[in-house]
Formats: C-alpha cells, structure tokens, sequence
C-alpha cells in the first residue's frame, strides 16, 4: 500500500464526484415533478421511469459498493464459498417475477408507497403494518453504512486521510464532504438524483469490470496461474482448496436461499419497483436485471486475482481497491475508485429515501399525524432522510468495521421475517393478521438470539450469520432458519384463531387490483390531497 497520495488517482476519482454532484442538483429539473409537494414524486420519482431508468435504478441499487468490495473480498479470504452471492442473484429474478408485478399493481391503484402502506391495507393491521416498517428501517441502516465504509476503503488505499494517528476530524474530513454531498442533493432532488447517477456508476463499474478481467489476467500469467495460486493458499490454510468441504456446503445452499428471498424484502429494493410506470416495465426487468448476475461472477474473481497478485492486507474490504492500485495504471485506478465511490452514493440515497418514506407513511401519518397533507408528508420525509444517513455515518465513524458488516449481516435475517406478509398477502387473504405478526415475532426474537450466540475472531456476538440448524444439526443459515419457524407458527396461529373466529380486518384491495396496470380505469398514481391517506 502507498503510504502517500495517489494524486492522479485522486484527481480522476474528483473528478466524477464533481460530474455526478452536478447530476444529483441538476436531476430536480430532469423530468420536473408537477407537484414536488408529494411523496410520489420526491420519494418514487413520480412514478414515471421506464425500462432503461428502472433498470440503472433497480441495478444501481442492488449491486452497490458493499457489492464491489465485499464480494471478491469474500472470495479473497475464503475461496469459493464466497460465490453464494451469484446463485442468489440468480434464483431471485425468477423469484421476484411472480410477485413483484402484483405488488406494483395494488401500489399504484392505492397510491401506496411503502410495503407496510400494502400490508396494512391487505390485513386492515396498523401493528403489522408497524412491525413491517420498524424492521424495514432497522435492517436499512446498517446497510447504509456499509455503503460509506466501502467510499472509506477507496479513499484509505489513496492514502487520502493521513494514518492512524492522525486527528479525527482530518482523517475522516474526506468522508464528511461526500456524506455531505450525498445528503444535499437526495434532500434537493428525491429518488431522480440516484436514478440520474446511477447511469454513470453503471457505465463506469462495466467497464472497470471488462478491463479488469482482460487486463489483469494477462498481467499475472492467466486463470490457470490464478486458479492455482488460489487453491494453493486455500489449501495450505487447511480450507481443503478452492471448494467448501461437506459442511460448508449446506452453509453456502442455505445463505444463497435465504439471501435471494430476502433481497427484495428491503425497502430500498421496493422504491425502485414502485417508481416505475407501468407493470410491463418491472416484468421487462425481471428478465434482463441477470445481466448483473453476470457482471458480478466476473467481479467475484477478482478476489482470486487478488490472492495470485501477492495483496495483503489486515482489512479483506482493502483487497480490490489494493489490487486496482497495484495493477493498474494510476489514471485508470482513479476511474475503478469512482466506480466504487459512485456505486456507494446511488444506492445510499435510495436506501435514505425508502426509510425515510416508512417512516413518514406508517409511523408519523399512521400514529403521529393522520392528518398529514401530501406537503407535511414530503417534508418530513425529507428531513428523516437526513436523519437516517446521519445515523449510519455515526455508527461508520464510532464503530469498528467489522461490526457494521455483522449487523448488515443480522439485517438481512430480520428483514426476511416480513416476506410471510408481504408475499403472501399478495396472493393469499387466508393467514390472520395476528399469526402473521405472531410469527413475525418469533422469527425476530430466534433470528436475533442466535446471532447474539455466534462469536467470530473479533467479535464475541453477533460475529456471524451462520449456526447450527436444529433438528438437522448441519451449520446453516440462521436467516432461513427463522423464516421457517416464521412460516410455521404464522401458520399454526391461523388455524387457532380461524377456527375461534378471531376478529380479522378489512381488506381494502380485490383481485382485479393485482393485475391492474397504468393505463386500466380506476388506476391511481396518486391519491388526491384531499382523500390523501383515506385508504391508508
């Protein structure tokens, strides 16, 4: 590693933040709201993108920084177990194709904006509807965070920062203005600054990707030199080589699973659907977004290119900015660095934004002001936005990294607990609204306990997704395993409080709404002012 500043590296990495600021202020103009006054429009772009803009977004969004850096870091340190993040890529596509066309659907005939705004209209439930949106908001944060830990790797290996003993506030200065930045034009410009963005992080990150798996096999001897400098690392570690052994298997099966099923659960996933125009555009979607799966096998490889290029680094997220600096040319590092920078701005504004709007929909106007107007809405939405993007720079400056990732990592067992609610309510009225929150709850509760119990090298908690599975007694993933409990007592608790003829809700929706389209009579794409939270 440098110890000084790649000043070439930094000016090109500049350079793009500059180009992509301008973007996020100009985006207020880019197909200018008629009514900036409305969550629709701050919140989901007025509901108006097409196939390519959904498609950048839904991209920009999924594949982020974390993605950049954490994948082939994954692979880095332990081989190919880290390639579970490209089976679950894949598995989702097909997934979400079933389900998301419905949602978008019921969302735009009942001007929905967030998740819990379907749940609670489906189940006629505010305390689902409340537990849907505290988790949605819990497992974002440190989401988000991870987000501006991977702009912080970018700017260490540029020696941008000083050392370690350098005064806080010098060292994480660089962190503050692009945090800055970030807040400001997502305050400003709403979900169309990240979709404007995300054009330029996409077109950068495809090429660095392209270049970098032509570029930098040719540099180290090709795959076979890499492979086998792979696999003799693995090996003398006592990791068996390239492939898990027995017992990583079912580790790596049940994390890919339970990972693609949780993907579309986050709120900022949701915001990108539901900001597009019509149902056909999130069908198109759903068969081209593979394209990234590709592009994300060949950026895992990198971690196998990091191993055969001699990187070494305390930090595995240092590996991929190390190895671009190592291999290639300095002006072109700088292009790989904005890629990475870039990649984390995007998605951390949609994630900003979908917390905030599950705030604002299903805490503030459902429990603090039901009688919030379109503009009271916005603008709470607004300043929460900033709140929350304050909250994941503290927990990034006051915590070590490790831990951020951890509880990434604990988010995302949390927000699969709401897929029984949100998926299955959009195909079935038969589960109770109290056993789905009953099995919500215990699904949160083991989830949480059994993440507490795993210790890891640096951590005595919280140091893992993975124990062991009861019952089979394999190590698997604690996420999946706490959805099926979900599942079984969501379904348990259905059959009890059915057959003791529980009080259910009303259900505001009816089947012709989960096919609807634009287009179709009766559609709404926002609700009046004046009958603006009536059906919520």
């Amino acid at each position: 590693m440098n110890d000084g500043v790649n000043g070439v590296a930094l000016g090109v990495f500049i350079f793009f933040f500059v180009l992509v600021t301008a973007m996020g202020f100009l985006a207020a103009r880019w197909r200018k709201a008629e009514n900036e006054h409305s969550l629709d429009e701050w919140g989901l772009g007025g509901r108006s993108f097409g196939t390519w803009v959904t498609w950048f977004l839904l991209g920009g969004d999924l594949y982020t920084a974390y993605t950049f850096v954490a994948v082939p870091a994954a692979i880095y340190a332990a081989g190919a177990a880290g390639f579970f993040a490209v089976p679950y890529t894949i598995l989702v596509y097909p997934l979400i194709f079933t389900f998301l066309p419905r949602l978008w659907s019921v969302s735009h005939k009942h001007g929905y904006v967030t998740t819990s705004d379907f749940v609670r209209g489906r189940f006629g439930s505010k305390g689902l509807s409340l537990a849907v949106a505290v988790t949605g908001i819990l497992a974002t944060m440190p989401y988000i965070a991870l987000q501006l830990v991977g702009i912080q790797a970018v700017l260490d290996v540029m020696g941008v920062g000083g050392g370690e003993d350098t005064n806080w506030f010098i060292k994480d200065l660089p962190l503050l203005i692009a945090f800055g930045v970030l807040a400001a034009y997502t305050y400003s410009s709403g979900l169309r600054a990240p979709a404007l963005i995300a054009f330029v992080k996409d077109t950068l990150i495809y090429i660095v990707i392209a270049v970098a798996i032509i570029y930098i096999p040719i540099k180290l001897g090709g795959f076979d030199d890499i492979f086998a400098a792979a696999n003799d690392k693995f090996t003398e570690s006592g990791n068996g080589g390239l492939v898990p052994n027995h017992g990583g298997q079912w580790t790596y099966a049940t994390l890919a699973l339970g990972s693609a099923l949780a993907l579309f659960m986050y709120p900022h996933s949701i915001t990108a659907t539901l900001s597009s125009r019509s149902r056909e555009v999130i069908r198109r979607n759903t068969t081209i977004l593979p394209l990234y799966s590709l592009m994300l096998g060949l950026l895992a490889l990198l971690g196998f290119m990091a191993i055969a290029a001699g990187v070494k680094v305390e930090n595995g997220q240092l590996a991929i900015p190390q190895l671009f600096e190592n291999m290639f040319p300095d002006w072109f590092a700088g292009v790989a660095f904005a890629a990475i920078g870039i990649g984390a701005l995007v998605p951390a504004a949609i994630m900003s934004i979908a917390a905030a709007n599950l705030f604002t929909r299903n805490i503030y106007k459902d429990f603090i002001k039901p009688d919030a107007t379109p503009a009271q809405e916005t603008k709470v939405s607004k300043l929460v936005s900033l709140l929350v993007k304050v909250g994941a720079l503290v927990f990034v400056l006051g915590m070590d990294k490790t831990v951020a990732i951890n509880f990434q990592l604990l988010g995302g067992i949390w927000i699969l607990q709401t897929f029984p609610a949100l998926v299955g309510g959009l195909f079935t009225r038969w589960f109770h609204r109290w056993a789905l929150l009953g099995g919500w709850a215990v699904g949160m509760v083991y989830g949480t306990v059994a993440a507490y119990g795993v210790a890891s090298p640096t951590q005595k908690h919280f140091g893992g997704s993975s124990d062991e599975i009861p019952g089979i007694g394999e190590i698997g993933y604690i996420g999946l395993t706490a959805f099926v409990l979900n599942v079984l007592v969501t379904v348990v608790l259905t059959f009890v409080l059915r057959a003791v003829k529980a009080p259910d809700g009303v259900d505001e929706t009816k089947s012709s709404d989960y096919t609807a389209d634009a287009g179709d009579p009766g559609v709404q794409v926002e609700l009046p002012p004046a009958t603006a939270g009536s059906s919520h």
